[in-house]
Formats: structure tokens, C-alpha cells, sequence
């Protein structure tokens, strides 16, 4: 099983730090990754439009995201603190290829669509800052891709500093904000009590609700919090999870405060003044210095909201690359993952802005915020599985109460989600002029999507995971070694990575050898871990291909040929030519993948890195 943000995992060492402080210091970090989600553009065009529209009668709706969005954000956590496995991941091991793949294209939506809603606010930020017109703020969008690439080459904790200058910039202006609007704080108080004034209302709410609690944080924390090396015993897991539930406390916090201020801004100066239609960021920049007084209200609004476009987009397109890995086991090159997460937002975006102008975005803002709300069933449940599980979660599964509690909020999200779903089909099959096309498209497919939910939460979980090893085993190895009466080769180094392009180096190997030869089979295990903390690492991946490795050499033994192995740590292209150099070997025998050209691009090559490195000669065999 690869590793999700395999270039930082396991990279922030927390064991060397004894005291108290110092110790949830070396912990603090993933959660404001996540928080950012929670204060995103998306967020800005529903709470906008929730405040010019009901007032602080909505602020209730917030709080209650921010209290469901804690619980899940912790539970995401824990699995991934206690299985050292991502959501994606997770239920790539559970469901059968089929569910996984329309979960995985579920996830992908609401990626693109909160990608949407991150590309549209910075671009719309830049517009009302600089003045550039908003199709050229969504192409300067782009550029923030190679920011994100920096930033995670430099490590982890300088992408969470990062993260955390601007939420603090954020933070900062709505503090400004506030004092500038001077809220009536007996009607905020008045907003907490649940009450919904109409159906738009619930509307509105259902994306508010798909703004803060949004399912593709849920895949980033169960990654994010495997970039800390903690101390795998149950005192240790014990400890990782108190201390992430402190991040996820803190951070989440913050996140409730920015939402609450955009509302109580929205509410303290349109709502107050009958500014009823107020829905679009643009609008709200523009009333802002005439209905408060000062020029600092629209720059400071403005600046907060590149800051919070810029920092949820880094975060998008983590999570962009955490779903494709964890569902598809797919690994692709990081840059070019990242440009793909951040086109499928910006064509759209593009197109639409063309053909329907800049009014729009408010609009489309919206929406993408109610296509996240309607994802968050295919990710809520299954995470609520996993995390009940006692054998995948190794005595670490959460007690009865917090299940009640998170099948409570499952079920408030997909009733919510089921009721819009209704309405809405029902009113465009009032207004379609044809509506038997509708019947036989739009229905069906929300049926489907229906019988997908119910076979989510009626599926009883698989207590034992499936085994990431069945097509890498060396059972299904297909040796056709055939004997030869002279060999000129008696000490064979092959590089092995459990693929099965094994199979045809290990048959050259053999026909160059023979039955008299010793063979070394050499893998490189490629983990973060494993470069920063070499042999020292232990990690699921390196248990794997240690008990992978030893597999290879029992059944090639029982077969009469001469095995030793060789488990090196790092970049493949580095420790191979260290231990081919080292040994005494006559030739490197390589399987490869067949890759040419365009996937040379995608997926990187090693041969071509290694083969000026080793002294004896190379013989690469292509599957």
C-alpha cells in the first residue's frame, strides 16, 4: 500500500520532545490545514447571502457545521492515527472495486467543485484589490500550484507556518470587521436559537452546512495526521489522539469564528439596512465602504479573501492527490496531479464567467457549496464504519455514545441532502417542458445514487481488510527458468518491487545464472520515513515489504536457487548504485514498466537516473 503525501510522511518527529508544550507544538498543525476549508470563498457566498437575507437567524446553523465538523474531523484523525491508513485508502480495502470507483468519482466532484469555489474567490479577491479583470484573476489562479509544490518540498511544517500567516491575516481583518460593523450582540445571541424562516432558508442552509463540513477535509486530516512520527505503542496512539483532538479543537474554533463574523458582518450592515439581495462577494465589497464608514472595511475584506482562497486551495489539491492515490492506487508525479486538480476547476469556471459574465459567481459559488454538502454522505458513513470497527481499529474504536452521535449527524446531513434533492427535481419536472426526458435521466440517477447510500450503510463492515498484497505475491510469479549447460554469471543482483514486472527480470536473471548462481534480490522501500529516518523506519509499508521480500526469497529457495535480499530505505536511484557498488556483483538485472514517453512524464523513471551510477553492467527487461 502506498503512502498518501508520501513526500511527508511520517516527516515531523514528536518523540524527542519531552515536555508538555513542546510536545503538542510537534502535533499542532494538520487541523489548521483542514480549518482553512472552513473559512474558504464558498463559505463567504453563503454566509453572505444567509445574513443580507435572514439576519443572524442562521448563526445557529453555523454552530451546529462547526460542532459536526469537530466530531468528524476527529474520528478522520483517528483512523488515520490508529490504522496509519487515509479514508480513501481505507475504503479501497473494504468495498469492491466497483463502489470504489463511483466513490472515488463522488470524491473527485467535490474536489472539483470546492476548487471551484477556492479558484473563483481568490480570482474575485484579486479583481476587487488590483482592479485585473476576473477571467485573468482565474488564470493567475494557476500559478498558486507551483507555490504548493515549493512548500511541500521545503516539508510539512513550512506548509503549516504557512497555512498559518494567512488564517492569522484572515483572523486579523474580520477582528477589524467586527469593530467597524458594530454587531447588535443580543440578536447574535438571538441567531444561536435553531429556527428556519422559510425553504430558501434551508436552501442556504444545506450550503452552509456543505461549506464548513466538507468531505474532502475529511480524506486530507486522515492523511495529514500521518506526517507525525510518534511512538506506535498504545500510549503513544493514546497520546497522538489527545493532542490532535486539542489541533482539531483549536483550529475548527477559529474556523467557527471567521464563518460567524462573515454572517454577523453580512446581517450588521445589509440585512440592518434592507439590503435583502446581497448574495454577491462583489456587491458586499462594494457596500461595505459606504455602509461603514471607512475604506480599511472593502481592503481588509479583500485581502482576507486571497488569503483565504490561497490557503484553501493548497489544501484542495492535496486532498485532490490523497483521494487518487488512496481509491485508485495510482501515483503520479505530485506537480502534475496538482495542475490536473487545479484545470477541472478553472475550465469551468472559465466558461461560465464567458457566457454568462461576472454576475454569476455568487451563484456558482452556491452551488458548489451544495454539490459538497451532497457528497458528504459517501464519505461520512463509511469513515463512521471504519472508525466503529474493533479489529481495524486495534482497541482504539470509538465508544457507543459517539457512534450514536455520528449516525445522529449522518443522518441530519442526508436527510437534509435527500429533502433538496427532492424539491429541487420536483420543481424542474413542474417547470421541464419535456419532462419524460427528466424521467428517464435525473430520476434513475438519483435512485441510483440512493441504492449506493443504503448499500453503504446496510454493507456489513469487513472486520478483516483486504490484503494490498494478492496481485504482488510470489505465488503468482510465472517462472519459466529453463536449464543451459554454461553460464558466465555467478553473482546476480535483481531490483525488485513486487510488480509484476518481477516476474520477467527474475526469468532473465535465472536464464543468465542459472541453477549454480547466488542472487541477491535487492527492493528499496520509498517512503518519507525511510528518508528521513533510513533503517530506523517502522511503518505499515516497510512491515509489507519486508514479509514480501522474505516470501520471494522462501519459494525461489524451495525452488533450489541460491536467494539472499537486500531491504534498502530512500530513492531507489541513490541506494541501489550504494549496494550494487558495495557488492561483489557481475550484472543488475531490472524489470521495468513499459513506460514511454508521456508516462515517463507522469509516473518518473529510475533507470535512467541509476544507470550512470553502478560500475558493472545493467539488463533492463521490459514486461
Amino acid at each position: 500500500m502506498t503512502k498518501s503525501l508520501e513526500e511527508v510522511h511520517q516527516s515531523v518527529a514528536t518523540e524527542h520532545k519531552k515536555t508538555g508544550f513542546r510536545k503538542i507544538l510537534a502535533f499542532l498543525g494538520p487541523a489548521y490545514l483542514v480549518s482553512v476549508g472552513y473559512m474558504d470563498p464558498g463559505n463567504w457566498a453563503t454566509d453572505i447571502a444567509g445574513g443580507s437575507q435572514f439576519g443572524y437567524s442562521l448563526l445557529w446553523v453555523l454552530l451546529m457545521s462547526n460542532l459536526m465538523a469537530l466530531l468528524l474531523q476527529s474520528l478522520s484523525a483517528r483512523l488515520g492515527i490508529v490504522t496509519q491508513r487515509d479514508l480513501a485508502q481505507a475504503s479501497r480495502e473494504t468495498y469492491s472495486k466497483f463502489i470504489n470507483y463511483i466513490l472515488y468519482f463522488l470524491a473527485e466532484i467535490a474536489i472539483a467543485a470546492c476548487d471551484l469555489a477556492e479558484v473563483l474567490g481568490m480570482a474575485i479577491g484579486i479583481n476587487l484589490l488590483f482592479d485585473i479583470p476576473l477571467i485573468e484573476g482565474v488564470l493567475i489562479t494557476v500559478l498558486d500550484t507551483f507555490l504548493l509544490l515549493f512548500l511541500i518540498n521545503k516539508g510539512i511544517r513550512k506548509m503549516e507556518a504557512f497555512i498559518i500567516v494567512l488564517v492569522a491575516i484572515i483572523g486579523f481583518s474580520f477582528i477589524f470587521e467586527m469593530i467597524f460593523a458594530e454587531p447588535e450582540l443580543d440578536k447574535v445571541l438571538y441567531g444561536l436559537i435553531p429556527s428556519m424562516p422559510n425553504s430558501a432558508a434551508l436552501y442556504i442552509a444545506i450550503g452552509i452546512i456543505g461549506a464548513t463540513v466538507m468531505p474532502h477535509n475529511l480524506y486530507l486530516h486522515s492523511s495529514l495526521v500521518q506526517t507525525r512520527k510518534f511512538d506506535r505503542t498504545p500510549a503513544g496512539i493514546k497520546q497522538a489522539l489527545k493532542y490532535n483532538f486539542i489541533d482539531s479543537t483549536i483550529a475548527l474554533n477559529l474556523a467557527f469564528f471567521v464563518n460567524a463574523a462573515i454572517l454577523i458582518l453580512a446581517a450588521a450592515t445589509f440585512y440592518k439596512n434592507g439590503m435583502f439581495e446581497v448574495a454577491e462577494i462583489q456587491d458586499a465589497h462594494q457596500f461595505l465602504q459606504p455602509l461603514l464608514g471607512t475604506k480599511w472595511a472593502p481592503i481588509l475584506f479583500a485581502v482576507a479573501l486571497i488569503a483565504a482562497g490561497q490557503s484553501s486551495t493548497v489544501t484542495g489539491t492535496l486532498a485532490g492527490q490523497i483521494v487518487m492515490e488512496g481509491y485508485l492506487n495510482l501515483r503520479i508525479q505530485p506537480w502534475v496531479r496538482r495542475i490536473i486538480t487545479r484545470l477541472i476547476a478553472i475550465v469551468p469556471a472559465v466558461i461560465v464567467i464567458l457566457i454568462y459574465g461576472e454576475s454569476v459567481t455568487g451563484k456558482l459559488l452556491i452551488l458548489s457549496q451544495v454539490i459538497l454538502s451532497l457528497q458528504l454522505g459517501f464519505a461520512i458513513i463509511p469513515l463512521i464504519h471504519f472508525v466503529s470497527d474493533k479489529t481495524k481499529m486495534k482497541g482504539f474504536h470509538i465508544s457507543r455514545i459517539t457512534q450514536v452521535v455520528a449516525w445522529i449527524i449522518a443522518l441530519i446531513i442526508v436527510s437534509l441532502n435527500a429533502k433538496l434533492v427532492y424539491d429541487e427535481i420536483t420543481s424542474w419536472l413542474e417547470s421541464a417542458s419535456h419532462p419524460l426526458i427528466l424521467w428517464f435521466t435525473v430520476v434513475p440517477l438519483a435512485f441510483g445514487f440512493l441504492a449506493l447510500l443504503l448499500y453503504i450503510i446496510a454493507k456489513p463492515f469487513i472486520a478483516r481488510a483486504k490484503s494490498d498484497i494478492e496481485n504482488h505475491s510470489p505465488h503468482h510469479l510465472k517462472l519459466q527458468y529453463s536449464p543451459r549447460e554454461t553460464y558466465s554469471k555467478k553473482n546476480i543482483a535483481i531490483s525488485v518491487d513486487f510488480s509484476k514486472a518481477d516476474e520477467a527480470a527474475l526469468n532473465n536473471a535465472f536464464e543468465l545464472g542459472g541453477i549454480d548462481a547466488q542472487y541477491t534480490l535487492i527492493h528499496i522501500v520509498e517512503t518519507v520515513g525511510a528518508l528521513m529516518y533510513g533503517g530506523h523506519v517502522d511503518d505499515h509499508e516497510t512491515t509489507i515489504d519486508e514479509k514480501l521480500l522474505l516470501e520471494y526469497k522462501e519459494m525461489l529457495s524451495q525452488k533450489g536457487f541460491r536467494i539472499e535480499t537486500e531491504l534498502g530505505f530512500g530513492k531507489p536511484n541513490t541506494v541501489i548504485p550504494k549496494i550494487i557498488n558495495a557488492g561483489n556483483f557481475d550484472v543488475l538485472v531490472m524489470g521495468t514498466h513499459g513506460h514511454t514517453g508521456l508516462k515517463d512524464i507522469l509516473f518518473g523513471t529510475t533507470v535512467d537516473k541509476l544507470r550512470h551510477k553502478i560500475s558493472i553492467p545493467l539488463l533492463i527487461v521490459k514486461r
